[in-house]
This record gives C-alpha cells, sequence and structure tokens, in this order.
C-alpha cells in the first residue's frame, strides 16, 4: 500500500477552523490521532450546517458514517488552530465521500488527511435514501 502525496490547502475548496483543546494532546505531547476523527466530522456536518442541506435536529435524512481514513504526516498540538478544508470527491445515488485536509496554524502542507463517507439514511427507517436537491447542490459546490 503507498502513502499518499501530502495535500496542500489548495485542494480543498471549503474550510472551518478548529481550536485545539489542552485535553487534546495525549501523554506524547501532541493531539492523540482519535481527535482527528472528530475534526472530519465537525468539518463535514459544519460545511452542510452552514450550506442549508442538514438540519441535524428535524431533517428527515441524516448521513450515517461507513468509512474513514486518516494518513498523518506532521504532528499537531495545544495550543495550535487547525483549519481544515473538505472536498466532496465522490457523490452516489445515496452515499458521498468527502476528503479532509488538516492543516495546523498558517501551514500550507496538511498535518493529517483522510476521507469520510455518509451514506444518507431515512432518520426513522435508517434506510438508504436518494441525496435531496439541496444536499447535492451543496456538495457540488465542494465537488473535485
Amino acid at each position: 500500500m503507498s502513502r499518499p502525496a501530502r495535500p496542500s490547502r489548495a485542494q480543498y475548496p471549503a474550510y472551518t477552523q478548529i481550536s485545539t483543546r489542552w485535553s487534546d494532546n495525549d501523554i506524547y505531547g501532541h493531539v492523540n490521532n482519535s481527535v482527528y476523527y472528530f475534526w472530519f466530522d465537525t468539518a463535514v456536518n459544519e460545511y452542510l450546517i452552514k450550506a442549508g442541506a442538514l438540519d441535524i435536529h428535524a431533517g428527515a435524512v441524516i448521513g450515517l458514517v461507513v468509512e474513514t481514513g486518516c494518513a498523518y504526516f506532521a504532528p499537531t498540538a495545544f495550543p495550535d488552530t487547525i483549519h481544515a478544508g473538505v472536498r466532496v470527491d465522490h457523490i452516489g445515488t445515496s452515499s458521498v465521500r468527502y476528503a479532509v485536509g488538516l492543516f495546523a496554524n498558517d501551514e500550507d502542507a496538511a498535518a493529517a488527511a483522510g476521507h469520510f463517507t455518509h451514506v444518507y439514511v431515512d432518520r426513522d427507517t435508517r434506510r438508504p435514501v436518494p441525496l435531496p436537491e439541496d444536499l447535492r447542490t451543496a456538495l457540488e459546490a465542494i465537488r473535485s
């Protein structure tokens, strides 16, 4: 398995700024790898909420995570500011694959980069449904 190339900021059209917390650091003095997945989730969902494509409290359609992955290139630590870049790499009938790049402070090269796949389902039945038009429009806006 080959290691992915380290992405730059220019590869992501949408950004969310995230402040690291003291508790994000682990015993080794850097942000624990599990926190990066929280940041992926935050970046993707913040983009969708701001785009008006996701109602987390009452929407009929919700996204369930079915796959994630991450490559780590450089450590981050409190009190870094993380700039989480998001783009869409694939849009299916009911699924979306996002790419997320995490950039510390003013760095142009990603500290970490990964992917995050949602399958959109009916909130009540949890069965896959076609992507609603407002969601598809928001996704197309950041598609690579």
